[in-house]
């Protein structure tokens, strides 16, 4: 081609395309067969990750490692918790038959002792009890029981009974020592008439601390006397009118003076105080190095 810029340009130089500045020619083409036939492009040089990369071959098998150690650690951790609460349900239920086998065989032993008409509630104080079991010895221990008669054939009629056993110590089946015992027993006023074959027309109230009030209503008779409630013994209590105004005491029948006693207390066991209520006449009694015994 000429350099002359006077003389036109060839035909065949317009029509050939100019090569782009950033695609170059290519740096190497030889002629088939040659080692050079397919070099690389001069500005498109190899790609590193283009070739046979090692992220692009097979992946490394993955073994299977099981579960999470911390998982594992958890769930055996859970175990040993698991079996000491199993431990301790089945200790505080065999704790809580023991007891409740035991209170009943105690309170068949209190009625034979007390020569009640039924069983009485007995209670054992103190968790755990299975220790106090293994010692036979027994720290506190309640005694409830309503409506009871004592004495053969029913003599007194208890509308309540209360004791409190402190330090019981078992010997044998059917036998106990007790260091310290203390009970309360209410004998309703209807309970004390009957005891004291009180003739009917004839009711008894309150009337002081130890004093009993008798309501007289027999036929056109409506007078009130007064009876002083005393004990008169280890274990009796005696009812005595000390003011009958003009009733003749021939109506008042075993009124007049009538003793009672409380049939059966256990062996050092005495009554300290006898006094009225509102409710009746109320007993207390107490004893120390008491023996129970059926």
């Amino acid at each position: 081609m000429s350099s002359d810029p006077t003389q036109p340009t060839p035909e065949w130089w317009q029509q050939k395309p100019k090569p782009q500045g950033d695609q170059g020619y290519p740096a190497t083409q030889g002629y088939p067969g040659t080692p050079g036939y397919q070099g690389y492009q001069g500005n498109q040089g190899p790609q590193g990750n283009q070739g046979f990369g090692g992220n692009q071959g097979y992946p490394p098998a993955r073994g299977y490692g099981g579960p999470p150690p911390g998982r594992v650690r958890r769930r055996r951790r859970k175990w040993p918790l698991v079996t000491l609460i199993v431990i301790i349900l089945v200790l505080v239920v065999g704790d809580r038959v023991a007891n409740a086998y035991t209170e009943n065989a105690m309170a068949s032993q209190v009625q034979s002792s007390l020569d009640l008409s039924g069983k009485p509630k007995v209670t054992i104080q103190g968790f755990p009890f299975l220790t106090q079991l293994a010692a036979r010895d027994f720290r506190t221990v309640d005694v409830t029981a309503s409506n009871e008669t004592a004495g053969t054939g029913g003599q007194l009629e208890i509308a309540s009974l209360n004791a409190t056993l402190h330090g019981m110590h078992i010997h044998g089946l059917n036998s106990a020592t007790i260091d310290q015992f203390n009970a309360s027993a209410l004998v309703t006023f209807t309970a004390l008439g009957k005891v004291g074959g009180i003739p009917q027309g004839i009711t008894l109230s309150a009337d002081g601390p130890n004093q009993v009030k008798a309501n007289i209503s027999i036929g056109p008779l409506s007078e009130t006397a007064v009876a002083q409630v005393t004990q008169s013994g280890a274990g009796q209590i005696n009812v005595r009118i000390i003011n009958a105004g003009d009733i003749p005491t021939s109506l008042l029948g075993s009124l007049a003076n009538f003793s009672f006693s409380i049939p059966k207390l256990p062996a050092g066991v005495s009554i300290q105080s006898v006094s009225v209520t509102q409710q009746g006449v109320l007993i207390t009694a107490d004893g120390h190095n008491t023996t129970l015994s059926q």
